[in-house]
């Protein structure tokens, strides 16, 4: 094993490799679990990306909801979409007990501010629950037993030189023979 590599130990394991500071930097870097909150907002508002820029779409906005409470839901959803959250390892019951209280959270705004978010009827409101609670279910999932952690243990760049020259014997050697 070569000293490019940190040898973490884990309960029950024998050391662990584990890639050196910058690659897994550059790995968390890749990871961008908050580009969804920004995909989440363009939705509420009844947007689609054309491929350049987001259009409204009539037929949308139906569901949409105002600015405001386009912002402030999927502001709500930031501290589900993290990257401290994707690589925090969670178990089942801590990750259920954020996905219920981001839920509360996301109907006492609606409740409580129904007329400046633009909600129109019922059936909105389990809208924006739907999209809320499978995107909160699925990011915090990602969590589930540090499976992003067991990612950065599996996550190896090895660099490797490979030397081909022939080494000269020293003169003296080749005068003896040797």
């Amino acid at each position: 094993m070569s000293d490019e590599y940190q040898i973490v130990s884990m309960p029950g394991q024998q050391g662990v490799p584990v890639p050196p500071r910058i690659d897994r930097a550059d790995f968390v870097d890749k990871i961008k679990p908050e580009q969804i909150v920004e995909v989440l907002r363009h939705k509420l508002l009844g947007e689609e990306f054309d491929g350049t820029k987001w259009i409204k779409i009539p037929a949308l906005q139906v569901n949409a909801l105002s600015e405001t409470g386009a912002w402030e839901i999927a502001n709500l959803m930031l501290g589900a979409g993290s990257i401290n959250v994707s690589i925090s390892k969670l178990d089942k019951n801590q990750i259920s007990a954020r996905v219920r209280n981001l839920m509360k959270e996301v109907l006492v705004k609606i409740l409580s501010s129904w007329k400046v978010y633009d909600i129109k009827d019922v059936g909105q409101i389990y809208y924006i629950c739907s999209i809320v609670f499978s995107n909160a279910l699925v990011v915090l999932s990602q969590a589930d037993e540090g499976s992003i952690q067991e990612l950065f243990k599996t996550t190896i760049n090895e660099q490797r030189m490979v030397s081909s020259e022939k080494k000269e014997q020293p003169k003296w050697r080749q005068v003896l023979g040797i």
